[in-house]
């Protein structure tokens, strides 16, 4: 399976845990990302990631998140296909940097791009027939993989 993390997933381990919430992403992200370690799944990165993390302002943060992409396997280099493509994405009213990720991912053929970010699962959801690729929430993705996984071992 491949996977596409946006920078939002890769910054949720460093967000402040004490909300439920961003520790129960924090913990689904760290969950795939050790699938990617043992090489369950294929982590599918792209040029843009690398871009959006050098505008990270923290510089402690910029270098943790930073790490978390060695794991990476591949990445997606910005071509003009995928610039083409994003000034579509972008025209469905996704932000700029959000339709080149999907862009990326969209020629990376990717099964899934995960993302905390709750305007661009609700854009994502709202035009999900005009995407080539399925966004989710990576809490509630690996819960729903995790769950059909156990159904098919039973």
């Amino acid at each position: 399976m491949k996977v596409y993390l946006d920078v939002c997933c890769l910054n949720r381990p460093f967000d402040d845990q004490t909300q439920n919430r961003v520790r129960l992403e924090a913990e689904a992200v760290l969950a795939i990302l050790v699938r990617f370690q043992t090489g369950q799944w294929q982590w599918i990165s792209s040029e843009v990631v690398d871009i959006e993390i050098d505008h990270t302002p923290d510089s402690e943060r910029k270098c943790r998140v930073r790490i978390l992409t060695t794991a990476s396997r591949k990445s997606i280099m910005v071509s003009k296909e995928a610039e083409k493509r994003a000034q579509e994405i972008e025209k469905i009213g996704f932000h700029p940097f959000d339709a080149l990720h999907l862009a990326c991912a969209e020629s990376g053929a990717v099964d899934v791009f995960l993302t905390t970010d709750d305007d661009l699962l609700r854009i994502s959801s709202q035009h999900a027939d005009k995407l080539a690729i399925r966004v989710e929430n990576p809490l509630t993705w690996l819960v729903e993989v995790e769950k059909d996984e156990s159904t098919n071992d039973d």
